[in-house]
């Protein structure tokens, strides 16, 4: 059975957020809205993350109401009626009376009578929290019903003192995955392997590289990802230097490497592979050396990644490796020492080494405490581990180094005594990758 987040749990994390919020308070979460593409046709929907997490609910329209106050303690949701001219063009929608049995909602309301119910349902809150910043249209609701709150006190209507975030409850909830949760991840890292791995046999020379992602989504969408966690970066050859490159339109030449950063979306939850691997099958010297250093990086990563620890530590100790490395084979030129102390090796590895991973692909977490000390590493926390090294065809190195990109990125939980590399079944190592490359 393909593993999932079962109902409870949603109900369990909004229990979580009532508990954890003061007394005489109303939190709002919005669902996301369809965004036109073109004239009369849409993007395909994705739920706002937050919104997920708190539902399981993936209908647009839609906003949760958490309230402490006394009189309406609990969950309501507002979310479209159900409007059988309306759901035979667009499917089918749950509608507002059979969402608290579906859901586990308190309560239910069409969100048509959002404006009329706001002003009684924020009455007497001391304040209102939100995720501010992601919702303009709900933002300027709340306003307008405390505008009308505050004009009508002398009826003994009470308006809230301020606008809280919500954000830092949640985020804090989000970067420990519950056991559901690491099981999806797994799926969503399971299918993302194992298209990998499929590109890795299907590339050579004259391919484009929107093929490669052809063959990625397919075998996204034949495991039930159906859409891919973001945007793929496929870069040949010079293409790889790019950071952020999402063209992915150019021909893949014989004697280049090709960068593919991608990832599935499983069930909302995101997987984030990067490979390097030789179009042609076959690393030359310089790619080789090159690809070593930035594994050998990453493994010096790892050897960091356990609870207690932090990303700092990690990344101080990836650096070092590339800093000696680039030094030894002479692209960096002078003394190691000074140029790790320099930070001179930023030109080359010019990206962090980690970041949280979820429901988001850049997921939500704080990477510094209000000390501004690094977060400590927990079991349940997901990271990536992605060290790299580019040099651009204008790095004024040796001929021999220039046009070459290299990222190695894989996905790790963090466990009680280390880590567990869901991703690590796609090969890596220069002889894992040229033998799997030449199989048929």
């Amino acid at each position: 059975m393909k593993p999932v987040i079962p109902q409870d749990e949603f109900l369990q994390r909004r229990k979580r957020v009532l508990q954890q919020l003061p007394a005489n308070v109303v939190a709002l979460v919005a669902a996301n809205q369809e965004l036109t593409r073109s004239n009369d046709t849409e993007y395909p929907f994705r739920q706002n993350s937050y919104f997920h997490y708190l539902t399981g609910f993936n209908e647009p329209d839609a906003v949760l109401v958490l309230s402490t106050l006394p009189e309406q303690a609990g969950s309501i949701l507002f979310c479209q009626d159900k409007d059988p001219s309306a759901e035979v063009w667009h499917g089918l929608r749950l509608g507002y009376h059979n969402a608290p049995n579906a859901l586990g909602i308190d309560t239910a309301h069409d969100i048509e009578e959002l404006d009329d119910r706001l002003p009684e349902i924020l009455n007497g809150a001391e304040s209102v929290y939100l995720i501010l910043g992601e919702d303009e249209g709900l933002e300027h609701q709340v306003h307008e019903a405390m505008a009308f709150l505050r004009e009508t006190e002398k009826r003994g209507n009470k308006v809230p003192h301020r606008i809280d975030d919500l954000r830092p409850r949640l985020d804090r909830m989000r970067q420990i995955k519950s056991a559901h949760e690491l099981s999806v991840m797994r799926e969503a890292a399971r299918i993302s392997s194992e298209a990998f791995k499929r590109i890795m046999k299907f590339v050579q020379p004259g391919v484009y590289e929107y093929q490669l992602g052809a063959e990625l989504h397919h075998e996204f969408a034949m495991n039930g990802a159906l859409y891919p966690a973001y945007g793929m970066i496929c870069g040949g050859g010079a293409n790889a230097c790019v950071l952020h490159y999402t063209d992915n339109r150019d021909q893949l030449h014989d004697g280049d490497l090709v960068l593919v950063d991608a990832g599935a979306e499983y069930q909302g939850y995101a997987a984030d592979i990067t490979r390097t691997f030789p179009v042609n099958g076959k690393f030359s010297d310089e790619q080789k050396m090159l690809y070593e250093l930035v594994l050998q990086a990453q493994q010096a990563a790892f050897a960091c990644i356990k609870p207690g620890a932090d990303l700092q530590q990690a990344t101080e100790a990836a650096a070092r490796v590339i800093n000696d490395g680039l030094t030894e084979l002479e692209i960096l030129k002078g003394d190691a020492e000074e140029n790790f102390n320099g930070q001179r090796w930023k030109q080359f590895f010019i990206h962090g080494l980690s970041h949280w991973l979820g429901l988001d692909v850049h997921d939500v977490g704080r990477y510094k405490d209000a000390q501004n000390r690094p977060v400590k590493l927990e079991p349940g926390m997901v990271i990536t581990v992605e060290p790299g090294i580019y040099i651009s065809r204008e790095s004024g190195v040796d001929e021999r180094w220039r046009g070459i990109g290299i990222r190695i990125e894989d996905d790790l939980i963090i466990t009680e005594d280390g880590y567990e590399n869901i991703t690590e079944s796609v090969p890596k190592t220069v002889e894992e990758i040229e033998a799997w490359m030449q199989k048929l």
